[in-house]
């Protein structure tokens, strides 16, 4: 097993062990229950969580981030997690292939997140978040942006060993103002087009950074803290995905337990206004190690994946 995978799982391991010793509940908890043995979901705003499809592929077996296409129906956007190498692959609903593209001319370090994107031109992107940083080594972490894939029949016949070329490669280094911070969040606002990344802490809220989509900058773009998050969870800042809705007034993060959506006050434009509402605990159901979630087209739908081989693709819809 990679060196880099063991460190990683002893992680979560100790996080598990950690989470246990302060709820004092764990028994014979799945991974999902643990740390919230007596987690309320009445005051959720979705329905519960149905399982609708399995990842078939055996390349995708750590699905770490989840991203829902805006131009193209019935698509997913998914990638494993670091030493998966530089790829990223698209899946149906149902978690049958439709394609593995190679990120041309790259080498990543640990991808963590995808986000979909859609222009005011109609344009569709894939923003690939290459933000962990486990050992705080990364002085500087990069944002990789592609125009979206088209999905046809011939691309299901793609594969790791014949990968589809991902087409021209936009890179955005950008650095944060304080100290080093680990993180497995990326969002791109839908209208501003602006990058946030929230840290994953075990020790605090999670940070939450704004970064301009400068991908033309010859050197790094500094990221700008906007507010710090902490969810109704312990450690109340163990962030591990996220996505922000096309309207721009929702925001959905998830740790490994389940996910918190925070809506923007309805007295205010302002959308960074939205990380001062108070999250609400959203069940995802059960996931051996959720790193992943994702609004569909718009906020009434929430999906959701997991790391590990053959995972279920999980969907949410809004309480009517």
């Amino acid at each position: 097993m990679p060196k880099k995978t063991i460190t990683k799982n002893s992680v979560f391991v100790i996080f598990i062990a950690f989470v246990c010793a302060l709820s004092l509940s764990c028994h014979h908890a799945s991974s999902n229950e643990r740390g919230n043995a007596n987690t309320d979901y009445s005051k959720s705003p979705f329905d519960p969580p149905k399982v609708i499809g399995t990842i078939e592929s055996k390349e995708i077996n750590e699905s770490s981030g989840v991203a829902v296409s805006k131009c193209q129906a019935d698509v997913l956007w998914t990638h494993n997690d670091s030493n998966g190498g530089d790829f990223f692959f698209a899946v149906n609903a149902k978690g049958q292939k439709l394609g593995t593209w190679k990120i041309a001319g790259v080498k990543t370090a640990d991808l963590e997140d995808v986000a979909a994107f859609r222009n005011k031109e109609g344009e569709c992107f894939i923003y690939l978040g290459d933000i962990g940083n486990n050992s705080r080594k990364q002085g500087e972490l990069t944002v990789f942006r592609v125009k979206e894939p088209a999905i046809s029949p011939a691309t299901a016949g793609s594969s790791k060993k014949e990968p589809l070329d991902s087409g021209p490669v936009e890179t955005l280094k950008f650095s944060y103002p304080d100290i080093r911070h680990d993180a497995e969040t990326l969002m791109i606002h839908p209208i501003s087009g602006d990058i946030y990344v929230l840290t994953k802490r075990l020790s605090g809220a999670s940070g939450v950074y704004r970064i301009k989509a400068d991908f033309g900058s010859p050197s790094a773009v500094p990221a700008e803290k906007i507010a710090d998050l902490s969810v109704p969870s312990i450690p109340n800042g163990f962030l591990t995905g996220g996505d922000i809705a096309a309207d721009g007034q929702h925001v959905i993060v998830c740790d490994y337990f389940a996910a918190y959506e925070l809506v923007l006050p309805s007295d205010t434009t302002n959308f960074d206004e939205v990380w001062n509402a108070v999250p609400v605990r959203v069940d995802l159901g059960a996931r051996d190690q959720g790193e992943s979630v994702s609004y569909g087209i718009d906020d009434k739908t929430v999906y959701a994946t997991s790391e590990k081989a053959n995972s279920p693709i999980i969907r949410l819809e809004r309480r009517k």
